[in-house]
């Protein structure tokens, strides 16, 4: 008889264990070296995801692409602020970026958008979204999207791609296939897009014997069992499709000896954990078990074999919800084996979304009524975004959007590309649970390696996450030697008002870290070092973008020709919103920004034209500023700032600064023009920042804070920057007034509506208002949204607009 473990499940933070009676017994000191170790590295390991909400999965080239981010915590999914900067790409069928953006973040959420270029070409593109946090996690774990844009300029429809090539894949359960010991396991029949196919066929043994006869079940994946009785000769899979084509494909190898893990349901509230051994591993002793979801072990267990097996009995209503990850490991704490395991989650965020009509007419109001609860009823406020889109045949052909439940707790966890996830969410038949458990032996993935697991250690992130705003990161290199230089102040400014200039001293590998405030939309750069002092170093600025990617099937574009009437309606769409509606499409909201020097309130502040105009800088600062004495040396110009603690004047030069880039050259300061500077600011008393010390500071601001055609020096590194996306406003027609009604511009917009900022409170919910376009159809409306105890749900309705009257004459 196998040894049977029955146990329930840790509820709180601490492991529970069982004892040799069978009742429960808090985990002794010290705990299982793999738990701990588990546990560890969880601490160490801040699992932050993000999801994106598109507004659309269907553009032509001009359209604009409206997104809006969320960032969750891995394990629960509540809002996590941890990162204050989202990366968004588009990427196309190379994986090269198309469009880039760095979105900000505020308390967990963040909206941008993207032009898509005119010219772009026709196909599938990738949108992917992560933070600098995530990229120590590699781009598996980074959100992808598949979306569709159509090239309307050109004359030739996209022409159907070949996707002949037929992919079969095994997958043994657990990972091994033992010789003498039963085993499942999952295969999947894709073609090269990645599109489950519907197959069935026969698993040959080495003399061309059946030993198993399988047929998939839905997305092209299904199951069989079999023991496998002789190890080192291949089996044959022979694979028949629809239409009577035929693919032969080898199974995976078969082992002398091992081990196999097998999950089975054991009745309607319990699940199966069998674990078997062959040859030496069955005599060398017990195997351990850790269970995890989202980072957090729910359970870990010394599970004896008796006759070379083992199983555990686990009380389904007591598992965590969403992935899970069964390890077992041998009695050398070595993993031998890891099964995954799908719960579904039993409560979502329940959006209540509903217009007051099902039909309206052209340049009509819509009034939109959300609420949102917690699926009991109880009333749950979150945070959404809206879109409102027209649903022609294209829409129809582009990839299903992604939904940020089936996102969050399934795709996220999950390598590669899933086929409509949305299914395994909603549909809680026996099918389904057979087909999600499919999916779990075919795609099994875990976001670290157990190697560095079970080292113990700190964990190397050379990554971190941007706390307080975006990192502007560097490396400062030995010009003769161009070797990385350490302990070299360093020091970046982008030209403007207010003053920002920021320091960082390099490490050992000549890295430089610069935590940037309110840097919106292009800038220059400039990065130097005390050119007075050091003269023999050169800058890089790296790139912030993720320079590693994930291979993911990029499924060819056709449309017919019967497409070309819509895809003429969609271009005259996209040229009449440019031409009528440029100005309001480009209006970007500015925002918020601290208007604080980085010194504060100056000690002594003059505007110059309150004051004769001397043409002569040293005449200016010798008359009117008494806080900087100007001293002539051998080697020219100095000033000496008066120390406010103790009344004298500083011996060293004072950090100073023209619109926030620093001159160490005093020389140069005072051949400057003195007519072309508006203010003049003195900080008195030493000044740090970064760990580096100022005597003082003197700081000069042009009108128009662009250093006034005054260069930094040639030593410098200047590097256009792209700084954090400007908010881009949506503009929505109103058609309230009969003067609006009868306006001649037309309206031809497909994207009706789009709001990424939906509150719902617990008193009220929300009421939207938007207006129709002269476009009738079928219109599409789509809510996402996120709660605070990290509920995350969807919604979509659909309602029809009707030619006019109005619009018809029109």
């Amino acid at each position: 008889m196998a040894g049977i473990v029955r146990m329930g499940l840790r509820a709180a933070v601490g492991l529970a264990w069982l004892n040799a009676s069978g009742a429960w017994a808090q985990a002794p000191a010290p705990a299982l070296p793999v738990a701990q170790a588990f546990e560890n590295y969880s601490q160490q390991d801040a699992h932050e995801k993000l999801f994106l909400h598109l507004d659309r999965s269907l553009y032509v080239g001009g359209d604009i692409m409206w997104f809006k981010l969320y960032a969750v915590a891995g394990s629960r999914h509540q809002p996590l602020p941890l990162s204050k900067v989202a990366y968004v790409e588009v990427l196309d069928a190379k994986q090269r970026p198309v469009l880039q953006g760095k979105i900000e973040l505020k308390q967990a959420a963040g909206h941008g958008s993207f032009q898509l270029p005119a010219t772009l070409a026709s196909g599938r593109y990738t949108v992917r979204a992560y933070t600098n946090w995530m990229k120590n996690f590699g781009p598996e774990y980074y959100f992808h999207s598949t979306v569709t844009v159509v090239n309307t300029f050109a004359e030739r429809l996209p022409a159907a791609a070949d996707s002949a090539g037929i992919d079969v894949q095994f997958f043994p359960e657990g990972g091994n296939l033992v010789k003498g010991l039963p085993s499942k396991v999952g295969f999947k029949v894709a073609d090269k897009t990645g599109r489950g196919l519907d197959a069935e066929g026969v698993l040959l043994d080495p003399q061309n014997k059946v030993v198993a006869r399988f047929k998939t079940l839905k997305f092209g994946m299904g199951r069989f069992a079999f023991t496998p009785t002789e190890a080192g000769k291949a089996y044959t899979a022979v694979v028949k499709l629809p239409g009577q084509q035929t693919v032969t494909s080898q199974a995976p190898a078969v082992n002398e000896q091992g081990y196999v893990l097998s999950l089975d349901d054991a009745g309607p509230n319990q699940v199966s954990l069998s674990v078997r051994a062959s040859g030496p591993a069955a005599a060398s002793g017990p195997v351990y078990v850790l269970g995890h979801a989202g980072q957090q072990a729910f359970v870990a267990t010394s599970l004896p074999l008796a006759n070379s097996q083992g199983q555990l009995l686990l009380d389904k209503s007591r598992l965590p919800e969403g992935v899970l990850h069964f390890t077992a490991f041998d009695a050398q704490q070595r993993p031998v084996c890891e099964r995954l395991y799908f719960q579904r989650p039993k409560a979502q965020l329940s959006i209540s979304a509903a217009a007051d009509r099902r039909q309206y007419g052209t340049r009509d109001k819509v009034s939109l009524s959300l609420r949102t609860n917690d699926g009991t009823g109880a009333e749950a406020p979150a945070n959404l975004s809206v879109a409102v889109y027209r649903l022609d045949s294209l829409a129809t052909r582009a990839a299903t959007a992604a939904d940020i439940s089936s996102y969050l707790w399934l795709t996220s966890d999950l390598p590669g590309v899933i086929e409509n996830p949305g299914y395994y969410l909603r549909d809680s038949s026996a099918e389904a649970d057979e087909a999600a458990d499919n999916l779990m032996l075919t795609q099994g993935w875990r976001r670290f390696s157990w190697d560095k697991v079970l080292a113990g250690g700190p964990l190397p992130r050379p990554y971190v996450p941007e706390f307080n705003g975006h990192l502007v990161q560097g490396r400062v290199f030995n010009k003769h030697t161009n070797q990385p230089a350490a302990q070299i102040p360093a020091y970046l400014a982008a030209p403007g008002v207010p003053v920002r200039m920021y320091s960082s001293l390099s490490d050992a590998n000549g890295a430089v870290h610069f935590e940037v405030r309110d840097l919106y939309g292009p800038k220059n750069l400039v990065l130097q070092t005390n050119t007075r002092q050091d003269s023999i170093y050169r800058f890089e600025i790296h790139n912030p973008f993720s320079a590693v990617f994930v291979p993911r099937p990029a499924p060819g574009l056709a449309l017919p020709e019967l497409y070309r009437p819509e895809l003429t309606q969609r271009h005259l769409q996209m040229q009449a919103q440019n031409a009528y509606f440029r100005k309001p499409l480009s209006a970007f909201a500015q925002p918020l920004a601290d208007s604080v020097s980085l010194y504060g309130k100056a000690s002594e502040l003059y505007r110059l034209d309150d004051y004769t105009r001397f043409k002569v800088m040293e005449e200016v600062m010798r008359e009117y500023v008494p806080g900087v004495q100007v001293r002539l040396r051998k080697d020219g110009f100095h000033f000496m700032v008066v120390d406010k603690v103790s009344g004298a004047y500083f011996d060293d030069d004072p950090m100073v600064l023209l619109d926030g880039v620093p001159f160490f050259d005093i020389n140069r300061v005072m051949k400057m023009d003195p007519l072309k500077i508006k203010t003049l600011e003195v900080m008195d008393g030493r000044f740090m920042q970064a760990g580096l010390m100022y005597s003082g500071i003197v700081s000069y601001t042009t009108y128009k804070g662009d250093l006034a055609g005054y260069r930094p020096d040639a030593r410098a590194l200047v590097q256009e920057y792209e700084g954090l996306q400007w908010e881009r406003e949506f503009y929505s027609p109103r058609y309230a007034t009969a003067q609006q009604q009868q306006s001649r511009l037309p309206d031809l917009r497909n994207l009706l509506y789009w709001n990424p900022q939906v509150l719902t409170s617990s008193a009220s919910g929300q009421q939207l208002e938007f207006y129709t376009s002269d476009e009738a159809g079928k219109y599409v409306v789509v809510v996402q949204g996120l709660a605070d105890s990290g509920l995350a749900g969807s919604r979509s309705f659909t309602f029809e607009v009707k030619a006019s009257g109005v619009a018809q004459a029109r």
